[in-house]
């Protein structure tokens, strides 16, 4: 006996398009997959699932390119750890609750005590997302930016065996090749890396600057290996093996040797110049949406708020706090930096397209139904309702509507 087809309708939304605003509209969703978008009525019928919006935003699902949140999920407190399972369960909760329907988690492949990163703990997140991944009960997308520090021969090492071999999705694995040595990128003035340092460990300024003084010795000591793991990854890149991310150039220079590893992606440019040059040279941007939330820079680089008048942005992504998303839009639009779906893209369609994820991120017929219910108040953001392409599909029919 064949099973009857089961849909998702929204009613009553404000939806979201590309380049324009639907009032009183409804999305009708089937198997997954945005079917119909229209603003005559549609009428339900079992077994079919209908969403009253009552005038709410509806947005397709928010797509985070880069999340450091799991680190610090897991390591609430000096000493505590709460093991790799609990804290991406416990995490995806927050993060679906701020309308983040596909993540990128980044992990460290570096050996960082500081930062709760070595090559245990790389594989340990590595092995967590995969297998959880794969049980198709995550309430998000759950993907991995593999952030390689330019200069850890281990993490170079543990990076080339972690990579998959196999792409099943045709979407390459996205890898960030950074480098944090003082004096350059985000850090480009040395200064604002010492006063961080004395900031959060409590240094008097001439203890931090004796402490970096240390590190860039440290570091210089290591950069041989900072152009054989480039070598590599130019290579895996040139193929298209690897989708591969310049993070944080500061100039020009930079711009262009990122162009000339085939670098697709610009992340976190920290001046004007360095971003003009990227979009200049093809390049995708992304900027931080804290930044755009604050309205500048905490090490005090480019605001994106900038970038994104001038055009120099192409999505934002979390970084840090997952809320900040969604609330960068609500931020955009009550300063009036820029118009609604200019500011939704941001944070949808365009780390989509940044990412090669496009069967995702715009509210257009075909698409998967990731979707939210959304209101701003001012300029704080509130998320109603989360809905996930895989929750519609008949072996998961029973978490269609669940509210985040």
């Amino acid at each position: 006996m064949n099973q009857v087809s089961q849909r998702l309708i929204i009613t009553n939304a404000t939806i979201v398009l590309p380049n324009r605003v639907m009032v009183d509209s409804n999305v009708v969703c089937e198997d997954g997959y945005i079917s119909d978008i229209t603003q005559a009525r549609v009428t339900g019928s079992s077994p079919d699932i209908v969403i009253d919006a009552r005038g709410a935003l509806c947005l397709p699902g928010l797509v985070d390119t880069h999340s450091d949140g799991l680190e610090r999920e897991r390591f609430p407190r000096p000493g505590v750890d709460l093991g790799a399972q609990f804290s991406v369960r416990s995490f995806e909760g927050r993060v679906r609750a701020s309308g983040i329907t596909t993540m990128f988690h980044g992990i460290g492949f570096e050996e960082d005590t500081k930062l709760h990163r070595s090559m245990v703990l790389a594989n340990e997140w590595t092995d967590e997302l995969e297998n959880y991944r794969s049980t198709g009960r995550a309430l998000v997308d759950h993907r991995i930016l593999y952030r390689l520090d330019a200069r850890d021969p281990a993490g170079f090492a543990c990076l080339i065996d972690r990579l998959p071999r196999r792409v099943d999705d045709g979407v390459p694995p996205l890898v960030s090749f950074e480098d944090h040595t003082p004096g350059q990128g985000q850090y480009a003035d040395r200064t604002a890396f010492e006063r961080y340092i004395a900031g959060t460990q409590g240094l008097t300024i001439e203890q931090a600057q004796k402490q970096v003084d240390e590190h860039i010795v440290e570091r210089d000591a290591l950069l041989a290996n900072r152009q054989l793991a480039l070598t590599w990854l130019i290579e895996r890149a040139t193929i298209g093996s690897i989708r591969l991310m310049a993070h944080d150039p500061a100039t020009i220079e930079e711009s262009d040797e990122a162009h000339r590893w085939h670098a697709s992606i610009a992340e976190f440019p920290t001046t004007f110049e360095a971003a003009l040059r990227a979009k200049e040279l093809g390049l995708r941007t992304d900027c931080g949406a804290p930044n755009v939330l604050r309205g500048r820079s905490h090490s005090g680089n480019v605001s994106a708020r900038d970038l994104i008048t001038q055009r120099l942005c192409d999505g934002l992504a979390s970084d840090y706090l997952p809320s900040t998303m969604l609330g960068a839009v609500a931020a955009l639009l009550h300063d009036k930096v820029c118009d609604l779906s200019t500011a939704v893209a941001l944070v949808t369609s365009g780390p989509a397209q940044t990412v090669g994820l496009t069967d995702r991120g715009l509210m257009e017929v075909g698409k998967i139904a990731d979707l939210i219910l959304a209101e701003f108040d001012g300029p704080l953001a509130v998320v109603r309702q989360v809905f996930r392409s895989e929750e519609m599909k008949s072996n998961n029919r029973e978490s269609v509507g669940a509210v985040s």
